[in-house]
């Protein structure tokens, strides 16, 4: 039966959100058809809202929004195998569009011809129903709900995110953030052995909540220097951190994740801020601090689905 209907969230400017009727698309022999059953709201999506722009991207032409997302398959392309009509499945929302040099050596999320659901210019998965590469679509088990299967997105973020950190067992972290990204790496980070981990925010609510998910210590933050700041985190855990994970895009956390980290650490840079920051750059230098990108994920859907299904990690 022909599907007719397909209720969107289009986005036309800043401030122009549209409910919406749009086309269902036909998949080509190696995407699938899915019906959306969950979809998160980012931090990004209300940037573009708000703002028009966000991480990098900017609304220029009408988008549909959404990019943290989990359906059921309605129909396959002729190609593909290892899915069928009715599988429940998580959607990896970056997708290559060509066998580049960063597809080939595994870092496709730096493809800069990359496909993303819900970064302008490409339309995302808040509607009824979605077409999608079947090789960005795994499968979840029963045990899972459609809600967690839309939630393994920023779970991945947090994955590799630790990843590029070089989290292992026993190392100690401050987290700057304790929004979403901020929390996934906190029960990421210890969930690969973080003996201990101190996390930031100006928000009570949030570091309550942090706590509650395994924070070992909470730093409320208000008018702090970032070297007051550093000197809180040193005075928390006792010692200075090996690794610093920047969730929150702010110039003075990113101030204070430099001055916090112990020489020859690692300072990771999640947060989306503006294009430009200014930073202690020589005490980076002198102390060997590595500063380290972290763009989206790549390589991270099984692992976030099984750490979901083993309980390692409950979101």
């Amino acid at each position: 039966m022909a599907l007719q209907e397909n209720l969107s969230v289009v986005l036309h400017a800043a401030g122009d959100l549209r409910l919406e009727q749009r086309p269902v698309a036909e998949p080509r022999s190696h995407e699938v058809l899915l019906k959306i059953n969950s979809v998160g709201i980012c931090g990004t999506d209300i940037h573009f809202w708000k703002d028009g722009e966000g991480g990098g991207f900017t609304v220029n032409n009408p988008v549909t929004l959404g990019h943290e997302f989990s359906g059921t398959v309605v129909k396959v392309g002729s190609g593909v195998q290892h899915l069928k009509a009715g599988d429940r499945v998580a959607i990896e929302p970056g997708v290559p569009r060509e066998n580049d040099d960063f597809v080939r050596t595994g870092r496709y999320n730096l493809s800069p011809t990359c496909f993303a659901s819900g970064l302008p210019p490409d339309h995302g998965a808040m509607c009824q129903y979605y077409v999608h590469d079947a090789s960005y679509c795994y499968k979840i088990p029963d045990m899972l709900s459609f809600e967690e299967g839309a939630l393994v997105e920023p779970l991945s973020v947090a994955i590799h995110a630790c990843r590029r950190a070089e989290v292992k067992m026993g190392c100690k972290i401050f987290i700057c953030g304790a929004g979403t990204i901020g929390l996934m790496n906190l029960l990421v980070a210890k969930a690969m052995g973080a003996a201990q981990v101190v996390i930031s925010d100006l928000s009570s609510d949030r570091l309550k909540m942090a706590k509650e998910m395994g924070a070992d210590y909470t730093l409320k933050v208000d008018k702090e220097t970032a070297e007051e700041m550093a000197q809180k985190v040193k005075a928390a855990l006792g010692f200075m951190p090996d690794i610093t994970i920047e969730c929150s895009g702010s110039e003075i956390c990113m101030q204070a994740g430099i001055y916090a980290t112990r020489s020859g650490g690692v300072l990771a840079l999640v947060g989306l801020g503006h294009e430009s920051a200014n930073i202690p750059i020589l005490h980076s230098i002198l102390r060997e601090v590595d500063i380290r990108g972290v763009f989206k994920y790549c390589n991270t859907w099984p692992i976030a689905i099984d750490m979901l299904a083993s309980k390692r990690i409950d979101v």
